[in-house]
């Protein structure tokens, strides 16, 4: 699976509209009606990072390359898909393709834009959509629990215990699921959740809710802020994930220079803009990391998983310095910048010798010293 992002949500709340803005660019079609996205519109989005411009004056090169993450703009869902309303199916072989998701909740009202249910209830729009998930998950689990009775040959006694394991696994999610409770909320053992993987379980992905406002509701921070509390606690969504932007003004505003966003957003007291933010957290959400590559020819951020080792890390510039790994030279990004440069921060001490067993941190600068 990829580590991706998949953008859910019912027809018309605003997710091709947050992904164009995303590309920075008109790419997905954006209409007034359900299912103008058939097959999902992908994009390559760069993560914003403010430490790359830093280390890039200070080792004196022009070339910046980002970390990105990979989003897809899935079609629109309706109560039933789980047993093939609307897109159905192809609705969710889409989700089981991404690792994550983003799912989008309407809040604006806007009388010239079409609700598939005819009415702006994001509570009841919110549960639909977790619904057919759950929905489509128990019957993913039925089938393993219908091998219960299975025989195996005699021999085979780790495959028995596997395949016991499965089966008492879906049956204690079965009967969560039946009770509203997400994959994600149970408290799995790492057996449990290896046991499950090849499943690929819809409501095991970590989710971030983006609540689509207005910029009027964009105004009035706090009140939004508490309408989606409430909303998220009707549904028994725990220790949840969530953001709310205006889609329509982040489309508009890409085309501004930095300085002008910054200044636009001024009057709804934010600090960067909501595609930021949901950019920052799909990274986040994903459990991924960079660490920083500072010289003459580029400054670049690297993605890496958390608690991975310096070698794997290696690995990710090119495989052979994963099989060539000798050692790495490691320093925190603050450190670099107030020592001015690999060379001043050798001279201060600043700089850690790592071997193989080295977890990476995130932010950190990094030069590996490999076998040729």
């Amino acid at each position: 699976m990829k580590l991706s992002i998949g953008i859910v949500g019912l027809p018309n709340v605003g997710k091709s509209t947050l992904f164009n803005a995303l590309l920075k660019k008109q790419v997905a079609n954006v209409a007034n009606y359900p299912f103008c996205t058939i097959e999902p519109n992908v994009g390559i989005i760069e993560v914003p990072d403010e430490r790359l411009p830093v280390l890039a004056k200070i080792v004196n090169t022009t070339k910046i390359v980002p970390a990105v993450v990979e989003f897809y703009d899935i079609a629109g869902l309706v109560k039933g898909a789980s047993t093939g309303a609307g897109l159905g199916n192809k609705f969710l072989s889409h989700i089981r393709e991404v690792a994550a998701i983003v799912h989008v909740v309407r809040l604006f009202e806007d009388a010239n834009v079409a609700h598939v249910s005819d009415k702006i209830n994001p509570t009841d729009d919110l549960q639909t959509i977790e619904n057919e998930l759950i929905l489509a998950d128990l019957e993913t689990l039925e089938k393993v629990k219908s091998q219960k009775s299975k025989v195996l040959p005699a021999g085979r006694q780790g495959k028995i215990e596997s395949e016991k394991l499965k089966v008492e696994t879906a049956e204690i999610l079965s009967e969560s699921l039946n009770k509203g409770i997400p994959v994600r909320n149970n408290n799995l053992t790492d057996e449990q959740k290896e046991i499950i993987k090849t499943l690929n379980l819809l409501t095991i992905k970590p989710v971030i809710y983006v609540f689509n406002v207005s910029e009027e509701q964009l105004q009035n921070k706090d009140e939004t802020e508490e309408k989606i509390k409430e909303i998220l606690n009707s549904v028994g969504n725990k220790n949840f994930c969530s953001l709310h932007l205006c889609a329509k003004m982040e489309a508009e505003i890409v085309a501004f220079s930095p300085e002008e966003q910054k200044e636009y957003l001024k009057q709804f007291d934010l600090m960067e803009s909501g595609l930021n933010r949901l950019i920052k957290k799909s990274y986040e959400i994903l459990g991924l990391i960079s660490f920083l590559t500072a010289g003459s020819l580029e400054a670049r951020a690297w993605t890496i998983v958390k608690e991975t080792l310096a070698p794997q890390a290696a690995g990710t510039i090119h495989t052979d310095f994963e099989k060539g790994f000798i050692k790495a030279d490691v320093i925190p990004y603050q450190k670099f910048v107030d020592a001015g440069g690999w060379t001043k921060a050798r001279e201060q001490g600043m700089v850690s010798t790592v071997g193989k067993d080295y977890v990476m941190k995130d932010g950190e600068v990094v030069e590996f010293k490999v076998n040729a």
